[in-house]
């Protein structure tokens, strides 16, 4: 019986920037340049300049920009810092079916083997498109989802992310497969990365799956050979982390549509399920007038895992910005405080204020049952919040901004873009990076779309 990695290589290998479909296009437009407005952003983290600093200092072959700098070195390398930054302010792309991912940390492997072999705009769509079908493919499939097994959804990145830099490498099928067997032999990712006191790990696992995965496409070329029924076969994937899978959400209809349509885009820097209730928060406080120094107390119907992941005790006193994005009750607090909620609501200096934390200490989040049974159809919240006088504010938000059912504009896109990259690139870059990413089927190389996010200084 053909294995599942071969099916996935061989739909990776046929499949051109031609066979994409306009809207396809458009998506993975969208979604590069979300990416990259994150990414800008994150070279300002402190995960960041660490990284960069080791990754400087390994040295090697120029072969890859570093995000924000004109540095080279190795093509793996660049696949993972770039992956970091993309990821380090928890503001990229979301997507939560049976299990939550963000499709989006794998495209700098894409950019990353594109700089390396001088392959152009459309290879770099195409590794876009490939990864968000992939990824989301492995999610559904994931049922009831890897997190109640104890991992985290960078296991599943490490069996795209070899795909995609393949791709861009030009391997055959049998190369692909070996790359996926190559990868899939150590991606296993405990989910503790995500639990409690939450520290930079959050954000570099799935890095390290993309990092892994361009090394494997890398050693398959060389003709490094991996076991191909890493995914179904004898103590492979399905069978590591148990429970039911459904194979057919992986191989069934490949290249009959796209996922990277029903991909959701965030409109806060937090955990995706923290973006109902922020949705109704800063609803219910603009439509009130809220005093925030007047809340009695705030109670949060949500989903059972978003009150197990979100609301543990850790989460009302967060110690780190990655413990302060994944609290659901600061979220909502610094958002019915604030009225926004921007990377600089998670500054220590914020997440540290005694008022604030007075506030989220009001704040509960609950488990519905009846909201668990819409779940992940909907992502409903219904929000309380009483007032110090008696009033009472209620709302009800099933889906958020961002969402496919409620994307954000071109406008709110270039918006978001714009907040994160004003104040690193130099003027007139920001605008630039857009023009360049709007006709990045027109690009022969990635040198002018690089060049365009060199920081500031």
């Amino acid at each position: 019986m053909e294995t599942i990695s071969r099916k996935l290589a061989r739909f990776t290998a046929g499949l051109d920037y031609e066979d994409l479909p306009g809207r396809a296009v458009a998506e993975a437009k969208r979604f590069l340049i979300d990416s990259l407005g994150c990414a800008v952003g994150g070279t300002q983290t402190h995960d960041a300049r660490i990284m960069r600093t080791f990754i400087e200092e390994e040295g090697g072959r120029a072969e890859s920009t570093l995000i924000g700098t004109r540095k080279k070195v190795p093509a793996s390398w660049a696949a993972f810092y770039n992956a970091l930054v993309v990821r380090a302010l928890d503001y990229n792309d979301i997507y939560w079916k049976a299990d939550p991912s963000h499709p989006s940390d794998i495209l700098p492997a894409a950019l990353a083997v594109a700089e390396k072999i001088g392959s152009g705009g459309k290879e770099v769509l195409l590794g876009i498109v490939i990864g968000h079908e992939l990824e989301m493919r492995f999610c559904e499939a994931a049922e009831p989802g890897i997190r109640e097994r104890g991992w985290h959804h960078a296991s599943l990145t490490g069996f795209v992310s070899p795909l995609v830099a393949g791709r861009l490498l030009g391997l055959s099928e049998d190369q692909l497969v070996n790359a996926v067997g190559i990868s899939g032999c150590h991606t296993l990712t405990l989910g503790t990365v995500a639990a409690g006191n939450l520290t930079m790990m959050k954000n570099t696992v799935d890095p390290i799956a993309t990092w892994q995965g361009t090394l494997s496409a890398l050693w398959a070329q060389r003709g490094y050979v991996g076991p191909e029924a890493v995914i179904e076969g004898k103590e492979g994937l399905f069978h590591c982390l148990g429970e039911k899978w459904l194979p057919e959400k992986l191989t069934g209809g490949l290249g009959e549509s796209f996922k990277i349509q029903d991909c959701s885009m965030k409109f806060f820097p937090t955990e995706a399920l923290t973006h109902s209730p922020l949705s109704a928060a800063l609803q219910l406080r603009a439509e009130h007038d809220i005093d925030a120094s007047k809340i009695e107390s705030v109670e949060i119907r949500t989903v059972a895992r978003a009150v197990d992941i979100l609301c543990d005790p850790t989460k009302y006193k967060p110690t780190s910005k990655e413990t302060a994005d994944h609290s659901l009750p600061y979220c909502v607090g610094v958002a019915l405080a604030d009225g926004v909620v921007t990377p600089a609501s998670f500054e220590e200096k914020r997440f540290k204020d005694p008022a604030l934390l007075a506030l989220v200490q009001k704040i509960k989040g609950v488990a519905d049952p009846e909201i668990e049974k819409t779940f992940p159809k909907l992502y409903r919240c219904d929000m309380s919040i009483k007032m110090s006088d008696g009033t009472v504010h209620k709302t009800r938000v099933d889906y958020p901004k961002g969402d496919p059912r409620n994307p954000l504009t071109e406008t709110e896109l270039e918006t978001k873009f714009m907040g994160l990259v004003g104040d690193v690139l130099p003027p007139g870059k920001a605008k630039e990076v857009v023009a360049i990413v709007a006709g990045l089927e027109s690009e022969k190389t990635l040198g002018r779309l690089m060049d365009a996010m060199v920081a500031r200084g």
